[in-house]
C-alpha cells in the first residue's frame, strides 16, 4: 500500500512517518531526498533534474515521476512525505499507481491553524550548539537568554510569523486541494495533528489495518 501523508507545515507528517517506517514494512520516500541522491550519484534521472536548476527552472512534474517510479520499481509499501503537492501531481501519480496496480491512501493530518502558529512561532534557538527551546512547551528560565551558556538565543528566519503565515498560504493554495481530490475517491482518512504523537501514530495504525509488521510481506 501506498500512504501519502498530507498536511500544512508543522503538523507532524515527517514525525509519525519516521514512526510508521521503523514499526512497519514501509519506507519513506521524500521527493525532496530522491532529487538530491540523483543529483549526487550523477544518475540519468539527476543529470536531467540538475539542467532544469541550472536554468533556474522547476523540475517538471514528469520527471518526479519517473523517479517515483523507479522507486516502485523495488518497493511496493511506501509513505510518499511531500508528493504530490498539486492535483495535476495526484493525477500523474494516479496514472502511475494504476499502471502498477497498486492502491493508495492518504492520511490527512488535520490541524487548528492558529495552534499551529502558535506551535510554529514560538521556537527559539541557540546558534551556538543547535539548542532549542519553545516560549510555550520548552521555555527558557529567562526569556531570550539559553539556561547553560547564558548567551542570547535566537528565532531563525523560518521560524518567524511572516515565514510562517506564507508557507500555510501556500499550502492552502495549492495543497489543500488534495484533500478534496482524495476525498471524492474514498481515499482520504483523517487523523488529529494536534494530539501527543502515540496518539496519533494510534489513529494511524487503527485507521489502515492493512499494516504490516517490519519484517513481515505487506
Amino acid at each position: 500500500m501506498i500512504l501519502i501523508f498530507l498536511g500544512p507545515p508543522g503538523a507532524g507528517k515527517g514525525t509519525q512517518a519516521k514512526i510508521i517506517e521503523e514499526r512497519f514494512a514501509h519506507r519513506q520516500i521524500s521527493t525532496g531526498d530522491l532529487l538530491r541522491a540523483h543529483r549526487a550519484n550523477k544518475t540519468a534521472l539527476g543529470l536531467e533534474a540538475q539542467s532544469y536548476m541550472d536554468a533556474g527552472k522547476l523540475v517538471p512534474d514528469d520527471l518526479i515521476i519517473r523517479m517515483m517510479e523507479h522507486e516502485l520499481a523495488n518497493a511496493k509499501d511506501v509513505i510518499v512525505d511531500g508528493f504530490p503537492r498539486t492535483v495535476a501531481q495526484a493525477e500523474a501519480f494516479d496514472a502511475l499507481l494504476a499502471a502498477k496496480q497498486l492502491s493508495a491512501k492518504a492520511v490527512v493530518f488535520d490541524v487548528d491553524q492558529n495552534v499551529l502558529m502558535a506551535r510554529l512561532t514560538g521556537r527559539w534557538t541557540n546558534p551556538r550548539n543547535g539548542r532549542v527551546y519553545h516560549t510555550i512547551f520548552n521555555p527558557p528560565r529567562v526569556p531570550g537568554i539559553d539556561d547553560e551558556d547564558g548567551g542570547e538565543l535566537i528565532q531563525r528566519p523560518d521560524d518567524k510569523a511572516e515565514t510562517i503565515e506564507k508557507r500555510l498560504r501556500e499550502y492552502e493554495e495549492k495543497t489543500a486541494p488534495l484533500i478534496a481530490y482524495y476525498g471524492r475517491a474514498g481515499n482520504a482518512i483523517h487523523v488529529n495533528a494536534l494530539a501527543d504523537i502515540a496518539v496519533v501514530t494510534d489513529e494511524v495504525v487503527k485507521a489502515l489495518p492493512g499494516l504490516a509488521p517490519t519484517g513481515h510481506a505487506a
